[in-house]
């Protein structure tokens, strides 16, 4: 498991002999194979904040399909309060092109080239939930055509159907 901190919060609440300090963490977990999950934990001291968001983390976890183990089949858009994210498949050798957040997300996945773009709060939570909103549109071509009972061919414009024949014989013409 590929386990990485996002954030750290130091949060205070005063009493009345003084401060009282809390510890809020948020953590991204993933198995480097298309499985992630983020967790959120909050406790007195910071190992156990982590220790905590690190197994909620583990609970929420989600599978993306990845093509070809490297990258995302399609182009996808998420967002969650004022989070607005944009993540575009990429071809290889381009790299993970995401900014803070987001990367953590994308190492821990298992995916190798990517380019993202996050407009509006740049807020650690709620970028994380707009990217993970926008993962769990991603699809499969496999599943798409299982659901729409085709084959991936057909779906892929590779099938040497008779359909796509005939649409290339009238641009031809």
């Amino acid at each position: 498991m590929i386990e990485k901190l996002v954030h750290i919060n130091r949060v205070s609440k005063t009493v009345k002999g003084g401060k009282r300090f809390g510890f809020a963490a948020l953590v991204v977990v993933g198995d480097g194979k298309g499985r992630v999950g983020f967790g959120h934990g909050k406790a007195r001291e910071v190992p156990e904040a982590i220790s905590k968001a690190t197994a909620a983390a583990k609970k929420a976890m989600v599978r993306v399909p990845l093509k070809e183990g490297r990258t995302l089949h399609h182009d996808g858009n998420g967002h969650f309060g004022a989070g607005r994210v944009t993540l575009r498949s990429a071809p290889q050798g381009t790299g993970i092109i995401a900014g803070g957040p987001m990367r953590a997300i994308f190492e821990s996945l298992g995916v190798a080239d990517v380019v993202t773009k996050s407009v509006g709060t740049s807020n650690p939570y709620n970028m994380i939930r707009a990217t993970f909103e926008a993962l769990n549109e991603q699809t499969s071509p496999k599943s798409v055509a299982q659901r729409r009972g085709k084959k991936i061919a057909d779906l892929l414009g590779r099938g040497g159907s008779q359909t796509a024949e005939a649409d290339a014989a009238a641009v031809v013409e």
